[in-house]
Protein backbone atom coordinates (compact mmCIF):
# COMPACT_ATOMS: atom_id res chain seq x y z
CA UNK A 1 0.00 0.00 0.00
CA UNK A 2 1.34 3.60 -0.68
CA UNK A 3 1.64 5.75 1.68
CA UNK A 4 -0.22 9.04 1.70
CA UNK A 5 2.12 11.19 3.45
CA UNK A 6 4.98 13.01 1.03
CA UNK A 7 7.42 11.83 3.15
CA UNK A 8 8.53 8.28 3.53
CA UNK A 9 7.61 6.45 7.23
CA UNK A 10 11.98 6.26 7.38
CA UNK A 11 12.68 9.97 6.76
CA UNK A 12 10.22 11.82 9.45
CA UNK A 13 9.63 10.67 13.00
CA UNK A 14 9.00 14.24 15.22
CA UNK A 15 12.24 13.28 17.23
CA UNK A 16 14.44 15.98 15.71
CA UNK A 17 13.30 19.15 14.72
CA UNK A 18 11.77 18.91 11.05
CA UNK A 19 14.13 21.51 9.76
CA UNK A 20 17.22 20.07 10.84
CA UNK A 21 16.37 16.45 9.91
CA UNK A 22 15.62 18.04 6.70
CA UNK A 23 18.96 19.81 6.71
CA UNK A 24 20.66 16.48 7.50
CA UNK A 25 19.06 14.59 4.94
CA UNK A 26 19.56 17.67 2.22
CA UNK A 27 23.97 17.08 3.30
CA UNK A 28 23.74 13.12 2.19
CA UNK A 29 25.59 12.50 -0.98
CA UNK A 30 23.19 10.20 -3.39
CA UNK A 31 22.92 6.88 -2.76
CA UNK A 32 24.04 4.03 -5.61
CA UNK A 33 20.92 2.57 -7.66
CA UNK A 34 20.53 -0.51 -5.75
CA UNK A 35 20.12 1.64 -2.26
CA UNK A 36 18.14 4.25 -4.08
CA UNK A 37 15.33 1.03 -5.27
CA UNK A 38 15.18 0.21 -2.16
CA UNK A 39 14.43 3.36 -0.71
CA UNK A 40 11.75 3.99 -3.16
CA UNK A 41 10.11 0.17 -2.61
CA UNK A 42 10.30 0.96 0.84
CA UNK A 43 8.69 4.33 0.68
CA UNK A 44 5.88 3.04 -1.65
CA UNK A 45 5.12 -0.38 0.00
CA UNK A 46 5.25 1.22 3.43
CA UNK A 47 8.44 -0.96 4.49
CA UNK A 48 10.60 -0.35 7.42
CA UNK A 49 14.05 0.73 6.85
CA UNK A 50 16.52 2.45 8.53
CA UNK A 51 16.79 4.70 6.28
CA UNK A 52 20.08 6.66 5.13
CA UNK A 53 21.15 8.41 7.90
CA UNK A 54 21.19 5.79 10.10
CA UNK A 55 22.57 3.21 7.96
CA UNK A 56 25.38 5.75 7.37
CA UNK A 57 25.89 5.38 11.55
CA UNK A 58 25.59 1.63 11.08
CA UNK A 59 28.65 1.48 8.20
CA UNK A 60 30.55 3.92 10.43
CA UNK A 61 29.77 1.70 13.34
CA UNK A 62 31.25 -1.44 11.65
CA UNK A 63 34.17 0.02 9.88
CA UNK A 64 35.34 2.30 13.67
CA UNK A 65 35.51 -1.42 15.13
CA UNK A 66 36.60 -3.45 12.58
CA UNK A 67 33.87 -5.83 12.43
CA UNK A 68 33.95 -8.79 10.32
CA UNK A 69 31.06 -10.66 11.42
CA UNK A 70 27.58 -9.16 12.14
CA UNK A 71 23.94 -10.76 13.09
CA UNK A 72 20.62 -8.44 11.66
CA UNK A 73 17.67 -9.47 13.49
CA UNK A 74 14.60 -8.25 11.40
CA UNK A 75 16.44 -7.20 8.03
CA UNK A 76 13.15 -6.83 5.65
CA UNK A 77 13.81 -6.52 2.07
CA UNK A 78 17.50 -5.88 2.60
CA UNK A 79 18.75 -2.38 2.94
CA UNK A 80 20.62 -1.95 5.84
CA UNK A 81 22.22 -5.61 5.08
CA UNK A 82 23.55 -4.00 2.55
CA UNK A 83 25.19 -1.36 4.21
CA UNK A 84 26.47 -3.72 6.61
CA UNK A 85 27.84 -6.15 4.44
CA UNK A 86 30.09 -3.41 2.29
CA UNK A 87 31.36 -2.43 5.90
CA UNK A 88 32.77 -5.56 6.52
CA UNK A 89 34.77 -6.13 3.49
CA UNK A 90 36.15 -9.18 1.78
CA UNK A 91 36.37 -12.32 4.44
CA UNK A 92 33.52 -10.64 6.39
CA UNK A 93 29.90 -12.33 7.31
CA UNK A 94 26.73 -10.34 7.39
CA UNK A 95 23.97 -12.86 8.78
CA UNK A 96 20.49 -11.41 7.26
CA UNK A 97 17.16 -12.55 9.14
CA UNK A 98 13.61 -12.16 8.21
CA UNK A 99 10.18 -14.48 8.95
CA UNK A 100 8.74 -13.88 5.41
CA UNK A 101 10.40 -16.00 2.50
CA UNK A 102 9.37 -13.16 -0.26
CA UNK A 103 10.95 -10.61 1.41
CA UNK A 104 14.23 -12.90 1.50
CA UNK A 105 14.35 -13.80 -1.89
CA UNK A 106 13.46 -9.71 -3.19
CA UNK A 107 16.66 -8.99 -0.65
CA UNK A 108 19.01 -11.81 -2.13
CA UNK A 109 18.40 -10.25 -5.64
CA UNK A 110 19.48 -6.35 -4.29
CA UNK A 111 22.37 -8.49 -2.80
CA UNK A 112 23.22 -9.82 -5.73
CA UNK A 113 23.13 -6.60 -7.74
CA UNK A 114 25.10 -4.56 -5.16
CA UNK A 115 27.66 -7.18 -5.47
CA UNK A 116 27.47 -8.32 -1.62
CA UNK A 117 25.48 -11.55 -1.80
CA UNK A 118 28.76 -13.91 -1.04
CA UNK A 119 29.11 -11.84 1.98
CA UNK A 120 25.95 -12.57 3.64
CA UNK A 121 24.21 -15.75 4.64
CA UNK A 122 20.68 -15.39 4.43
CA UNK A 123 18.15 -16.93 6.86
CA UNK A 124 14.50 -17.51 7.14
CA UNK A 125 12.55 -17.82 10.22
CA UNK A 126 12.35 -15.80 13.60
CA UNK A 127 15.06 -13.88 14.45
CA UNK A 128 15.25 -14.63 17.70
CA UNK A 129 15.11 -18.22 17.43
CA UNK A 130 18.37 -18.06 14.72
CA UNK A 131 20.24 -15.99 16.90
CA UNK A 132 19.75 -18.15 19.73
CA UNK A 133 20.94 -21.23 17.84
CA UNK A 134 24.13 -19.66 17.49
CA UNK A 135 27.35 -20.57 18.81
CA UNK A 136 29.94 -18.17 17.52
CA UNK A 137 30.35 -14.80 19.17
CA UNK A 138 29.52 -11.61 17.51
CA UNK A 139 31.36 -8.23 16.55
CA UNK A 140 27.82 -6.77 15.90
CA UNK A 141 24.06 -7.80 16.70
CA UNK A 142 21.65 -5.54 14.97
CA UNK A 143 18.33 -5.23 16.61
CA UNK A 144 15.04 -4.50 14.48
CA UNK A 145 12.39 -7.09 15.19
CA UNK A 146 8.98 -6.06 16.40
CA UNK A 147 9.10 -4.10 19.12
CA UNK A 148 6.98 -6.06 22.02
CA UNK A 149 10.27 -8.65 21.42
CA UNK A 150 12.74 -5.92 22.30
CA UNK A 151 13.41 -7.25 25.78
CA UNK A 152 14.01 -11.29 24.61
CA UNK A 153 16.45 -9.41 22.25
CA UNK A 154 17.74 -7.95 24.47
CA UNK A 155 18.46 -11.07 26.58
CA UNK A 156 19.73 -13.24 23.99
CA UNK A 157 21.73 -10.53 22.47
CA UNK A 158 24.45 -9.51 25.29
CA UNK A 159 25.60 -13.32 25.72
CA UNK A 160 26.53 -13.55 21.89
CA UNK A 161 28.45 -10.51 21.58
CA UNK A 162 32.22 -10.57 22.40
CA UNK A 163 33.84 -7.92 24.46
CA UNK A 164 34.07 -4.65 22.97
CA UNK A 165 31.50 -5.88 20.29
CA UNK A 166 27.97 -3.49 20.17
CA UNK A 167 24.69 -4.25 20.25
CA UNK A 168 22.60 -1.43 18.04
CA UNK A 169 18.50 -1.35 17.95
CA UNK A 170 16.43 0.95 16.10
CA UNK A 171 13.34 2.92 16.78
CA UNK A 172 13.98 2.93 20.54
CA UNK A 173 12.32 6.39 20.64
CA UNK A 174 9.61 5.33 19.05
CA UNK A 175 7.89 8.51 17.61
CA UNK A 176 8.72 9.92 21.06
CA UNK A 177 6.24 7.58 22.91
CA UNK A 178 8.60 6.48 24.72
CA UNK A 179 8.09 9.54 27.11
CA UNK A 180 4.51 8.54 28.57
CA UNK A 181 4.43 7.70 31.87
CA UNK A 182 1.69 4.91 31.67
CA UNK A 183 1.68 3.53 28.13
CA UNK A 184 -1.45 1.41 26.93
CA UNK A 185 0.36 -0.54 23.72
CA UNK A 186 2.55 -3.21 24.31
CA UNK A 187 5.30 -2.04 21.79
CA UNK A 188 5.90 1.09 23.71
CA UNK A 189 6.15 -0.49 27.07
CA UNK A 190 8.38 -3.30 25.30
CA UNK A 191 10.95 -0.21 24.08
CA UNK A 192 10.51 1.47 27.19
CA UNK A 193 11.85 -1.80 29.34
CA UNK A 194 14.46 -2.12 26.47
CA UNK A 195 15.85 1.22 26.57
CA UNK A 196 16.02 0.35 30.81
CA UNK A 197 17.49 -2.60 30.37
CA UNK A 198 20.38 -1.50 28.39
CA UNK A 199 21.30 1.36 30.58
CA UNK A 200 21.23 -0.63 33.67
CA UNK A 201 23.38 -3.41 31.87
CA UNK A 202 26.35 -3.82 34.07
CA UNK A 203 27.85 -5.63 30.75
CA UNK A 204 26.95 -2.45 28.52
CA UNK A 205 27.86 1.13 27.97
CA UNK A 206 25.05 2.40 26.37
CA UNK A 207 23.94 5.80 24.47
CA UNK A 208 20.73 6.73 22.37
CA UNK A 209 21.28 8.54 19.78
CA UNK A 210 18.17 11.19 18.54
CA UNK A 211 18.34 10.80 15.27
CA UNK A 212 15.55 9.56 12.92
CA UNK A 213 13.40 6.94 15.51
CA UNK A 214 16.29 6.42 17.66
CA UNK A 215 19.32 4.29 17.82
CA UNK A 216 20.77 2.67 20.78
CA UNK A 217 24.43 2.00 20.57
CA UNK A 218 25.72 -0.33 23.21
CA UNK A 219 29.20 -1.35 23.99
CA UNK A 220 30.52 -5.11 25.48
CA UNK A 221 32.39 -4.08 28.56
Amino acid sequence: MAKTSDKPRWMMHGITAEPVEGYLYSLLPPRDEVLVEIENAAAQRDIPIVGPAVARILHQLALITGAKNIFEMGSAIGYSTIWWARAVGDGGRVIYTDGDRKNADEARGYFERAGVVDRITIKVGDALELLSEQTQLFDIIFCDVDKEDYPRAFRLAVPKLRKGGLFVADNVLWSGKVTQENPVDASTKAIQEFNRLLYRSADLFTTILPIRDGLAVAIKA
